[in-house]
């Protein structure tokens, strides 16, 4: 089973946050084989860390509520809260798997909270751009909760354009890089 897990910063733990990247990246690598994508999130100066994403493949919800909580940055304080969803992987590829490359263009991460029934379950027509793409649904998988994906965008109005704005009770938009050791 897939699970889409965003884990936002608190404010203020960049210092924690960069004390603890090598247990970070050192807990990430026991689960290499299930990672679908990865990388952190950035405020719109590119720079400031936001938050992390990590979505995986795990074989069910306890086990991913445990790769969530017990991770090192959440354990110590660095993040505030987290989404924890199933995922369906609509790419049915993880990001290593793009052919865009990992560095070219401005990447974002697109969360869409979803409102009534279910949108935009099929790929978008500019689907070249996507990096990751699947609906957010609820833990027994029966009923959608909105969409989550990561994708190469010229800017962030272009990348929630990617979702159906009415079908939705809010879009977040946030600046990603693909994640892992440097």
């Amino acid at each position: 089973m897939e699970y889409f897990c965003y884990h936002r910063d608190r404010p203020d733990s960049l210092a924690l946050r960069e004390q603890l990247l090598e247990e970070h990246w050192s807990y990430m690598d026991r689960y290499a084989k299930e990672l679908i994508a990865r990388g952190p999130t950035f405020a719109a100066d590119g720079e400031t860390p936001t938050g992390s994403v990590h979505i995986v493949d795990l074989p069910d919800a306890a086990t991913a509520r445990a790769f969530a909580f017990d991770e090192p940055n959440y354990q110590a304080g660095v993040y505030r809260d987290v989404l924890i969803r199933r995922w369906r992987n609509a790419l049915g590829r993880t990001m290593w798997d793009f052919p865009g490359g990992a560095e070219d263009g401005n990447r974002y991460l697109v969360i869409g909270l979803g409102e009534g029934p279910a949108a935009d379950l099929a790929l978008p027509p500019a689907r070249d751009d996507l990096i990751a793409y699947g609906p957010l649904l609820s833990d027994d998988g029966g009923t959608w909760l909105g969409t989550a994906c990561l994708l190469r965008a010229a800017g962030p109005d272009e990348a929630r354009a990617v979702l159906t704005a009415d079908r939705y009770a809010d879009i977040e938009v946030h600046n990603w890089e693909s994640g892992g050791r440097r």
